[in-house]
């Protein structure tokens, strides 16, 4: 705008009927558009003065400073410190469980053990006293240590794989007590570990009296003093002298079975006392109506005698 330029302002009053209008040269609008530039950064100034002076009022100190940083510290500290316990409790927890599976592998190497000893395991194929041979080539992956989450699940899996071995074997050592049982019961063999069959089964003339009678068992003789063994596993239920018999042992097998030796010289067991098969249960002799050292064997099945040399002859099972 040159300075000859006139510039006209017209203001309108309240009323649309009543106006006023000014005539101003351009020098004079040019100073009024430049004190209004003027008023405009000397506000925009004093703003930010303004604003700066409140926010170094705001500004904390250093001591507040070190104050706040003391408290993130502090308060760092206490989560590291609760990770680390929860960590701890982590391997805690852990080491309890795997002591725990510790004990089941030691009740299942000595489960295993029996089956070794019992024949049902062959010994050459298994050795329960030594760890299992494992091996492979080296990864070629980078390897890091387990992490407890991993450590867990591999504890979980194999915890979950001993439950189904344990019962595996528990059902197998089952059915190993019945077959064991089942052959301990199992009558067979003679009742010494030396001699010879003296007198059967049978009609016989009597060694005292030459008549013929009934002889309810068969003679084994041998030596004095020879060990008599059960032929098959029981309790004892008679252990002491009787008429004829001299010195008598019964053993009862349950089922009805009864075995008896007699004419023994001493008696090693009591009425009572469980008995495994091969077990000595006295020593031969020659007691009772006797003309010798032998033994003097019955088998017994419901109350009625039978022939010993059908159990003696048995094959073993």
């Amino acid at each position: 705008m040159k300075p000859e330029d006139t510039m006209n302002i017209i203001l309108v009053g309240k009323r649309h009927n009543e106006s006023r209008v000014f005539a101003l040269n351009g020098g004079v609008a040019f100073a009024l558009a430049f004190l209004a530039v003027a008023l405009l950064m000397v506000t925009g100034w004093g703003g930010y003065r303004f604003a700066t002076s409140q926010a170094e009022a705001r500004k904390p100190s250093d001591s507040e400073l070190v104050g706040v940083w003391q408290q993130e510290l502090s308060e760092q500290q206490a989560e590291l410190t609760g990770l680390q316990l929860n960590v701890q409790d982590q391997v805690d927890a852990l080491t309890l469980r795997l002591g725990e599976l510790q004990g089941r592998l030691l009740r299942l190497d000595a489960l295993g053990q029996r089956f070794v000893e019992s024949g049902l395991v062959a010994s050459d194929e298994f050795d329960f006293n030594q760890p299992a041979a494992v091996g492979g080539p080296e990864g070629s992956l980078p390897t890091d240590s387990f992490s407890a989450p991993e450590l867990t699940r591999m504890i979980d899996e194999l915890e979950r794989r001993m439950e189904d071995r344990e019962q595996q074997l528990r059902l197998l050592d089952q059915v190993s007590s019945r077959q064991k049982l089942e052959d301990e019961l199992y009558l067979e063999g003679r009742p010494i570990t030396w001699g010879w069959l003296s007198s059967r089964y049978g009609y016989r003339s009597d060694p005292f009296t030459g008549k013929r009678t009934w002889h309810a068992g068969v003679d084994l003789a041998g030596k004095t003093g020879n060990d008599i063994i059960s032929v098959a596993g029981g309790v004892v239920s008679y252990a002491s002298e009787r008429h004829g018999y001299g010195n008598l042992v019964e053993v009862d097998h349950g089922d009805g079975l009864v075995t008896r030796y007699a004419h023994c010289k001493t008696i090693k067991v009591k009425v009572g006392d469980v008995v495994q098969k091969g077990q000595v249960l006295a020593l031969m002799g020659s007691t009772g109506r006797s003309t010798g050292p032998h033994v003097h064997f019955e088998v017994i099945r419901n109350g009625k005698t039978e022939n010993p040399e059908t159990y003696i002859k048995r094959a073993s099972r």
